[in-house]
């Protein structure tokens, strides 16, 4: 056999995923795992920066996400596997920042789903104080994780029907509160409503509950190498998506803001459901509170679906032990990976620490933002327009880049405000994975294997 048909055939024999998923599949990933932020989480930006400080915080930080799912789709369209932004960052920028954006994503959706396992034993609790929630949780990350075990396309099927489902209950809130007859509305803004009341800092410092309304959204370009053509179901599915979340995300704040008093709605673990309850109707009731469960649901779904990817990535290409690569003879899925992360997720939702689960996802996924802009620009440079084929091109280069880095540098300045404890433990542990990886798991990474795949389906880049 030649050298060049060797190196062809090489990626081949690591282990591989079914390439089953199109556009509905990605939409439902991304929508499902974000759709959670708009039952609950966002509302604790009411109580950093006020209700108008909460609304200002959503759109801005709905330009950072834009932003960042644009970057994500180009680069993503040519990268034929898993791993999203783990996989861009081990082609771009190297082993060492490659590791820590794994571990960055896996941190990010572990503790996402681990706050929907709080949110749902809490929910749970409305319907009578005594119900012991623990055993509902525990089944459902264990459905979950056997709907994941089983095959991906069924687990985004799945996610697809439950996310549709909980969207639409955001709709029938907003209309049985007749917001078009201004005589008979039920909502009470001026009433219900506080301003500005920190001011400038206020909006910054709700910069970070913000993100909340979209976290996960960047989870579709994990699935890359599972969908059928990465060049269609990434953009289709991530931007379609991101207008659903927009969309979703403001009549949230306005249908909260007009129901429950700002003083309540910034504390409130479940403020959608609080917003039905403030209805009197019953049936409202009845909706939002399967809403708000089909939401953890579909959340705690996705985040097995990308945080195992990642994991499986990660082991695949040697930064982590191998055992994690293996892939299920009959389902095709990183069967060792999901499992895994199972009772880390379980340990991490049963501190009943919500604000804390919350702080520690979204400044893991700050971390990779910032690196994505970065690598961006990265990109750009090595392989300009017409160097080689894009399923997507991110529009208004550079601004998209660097409106990313300065959104996501200004949100992180927001987690000052409250938590700065969170991000000294937050750098410091990373720091430490680091140190470990640099000082111990190095030498066992094979570097060929790391750069395989890309070196086959990609160009020689400019400059090098």
């Amino acid at each position: 056999m030649s050298q060049e048909a060797a190196s062809a055939a090489a990626p081949e024999s690591k282990p591989h995923l079914m390439k089953v998923l199109g556009p509905m599949h990605i939409w439902a990933l991304g929508v499902g795992i974000v759709l959670v932020g708009e039952f609950m989480g966002w509302n604790f930006a009411v109580a950093k920066g006020g209700s108008l400080g909460a609304i200002i915080a959503c759109w801005v930080i709905g330009l950072l996400y834009t932003a960042l799912v644009m970057v994500n789709t180009e680069i993503g369209s040519v990268i034929p596997e898993a791993g999203g932004q783990y996989a861009m960052a081990k082609y771009l920028l190297g082993p060492l920042a490659a590791f820590n954006v794994g571990l960055m994503l896996v941190f990010e959706y572990v503790m996402l789903e681990a706050a929907d396992a709080l949110v749902i034993g809490e929910l749970l609790k409305t319907l009578n104080p005594a119900i012991r929630s623990l055993p509902y949780v525990i089944l459902t990350l264990m459905f979950f994780t056997y709907l994941n075990y089983r095959g991906v396309f069924a687990t985004l099927t799945v996610n697809f029907i439950i996310t549709a489902l909980a969207f639409i209950t955001i709709f029938i809130l907003l209309f049985a509160t007749k917001f078009y007859h201004p005589s008979q509305s039920l909502l009470q803004l001026k009433q219900m409503t506080n301003g500005l009341p920190y001011g400038l800092i206020g909006i910054i410092a709700a910069f970070q509950f913000g993100v909340w309304f979209f976290l996960g959204i960047e989870g579709t370009a994990l699935a890359a190498e599972e969908c059928r053509s990465i060049g269609r179901a990434l953009p289709v599915g991530a931007l379609v998506g991101m207008a659903t979340l927009l969309i979703g995300a403001t009549i949230t704040w306005y249908v909260c803001s007009g129901l429950v008093p700002s003083a309540h709605l910034g504390e409130s673990v479940y403020p959608l459901f609080d917003a039905a309850l403030a209805t009197h109707m019953p049936w409202v009731v009845a909706a939002l509170f399967a809403g708000t469960l089909l939401s953890c649901m579909a959340s705690a779904n996705g985040c097995i679906t990308d945080s195992s990817r990642a994991w499986f990535s990660m082991s695949r290409d040697t930064l982590i032990p191998g055992a994690f690569a293996a892939v299920h003879p009959r389902y095709k899925t990183p069967y060792r990976a999901i499992l895994f992360l199972l009772p880390i997720a379980m340990v991490f939702g049963f501190t009943g620490l919500l604000d804390q689960v919350i702080t520690f996802s979204i400044f893991s996924a700050l971390l990779v933002y910032l690196l994505c802009g970065y690598m961006m620009f990265k990109f750009r440079a090595m392989y300009p327009l017409g160097s080689m084929k894009r399923g997507y091109v991110a529009p208004w280069h550079p601004f998209t880049a660097i409106l990313l880095i300065t959104l996501a540098l200004a949100t992180l300045a927001g987690m000052y405000f409250g938590y700065w404890i969170n991000l000294l433990a937050g750098f410091l542990f990373y720091f430490i994975a680091s140190f470990w990886f640099a000082f111990h798991r190095y030498k066992y990474v094979d570097y060929k294997t790391l750069i395989k795949a890309g070196a086959v389906h990609w160009p020689r880049p400019k400059g090098y």
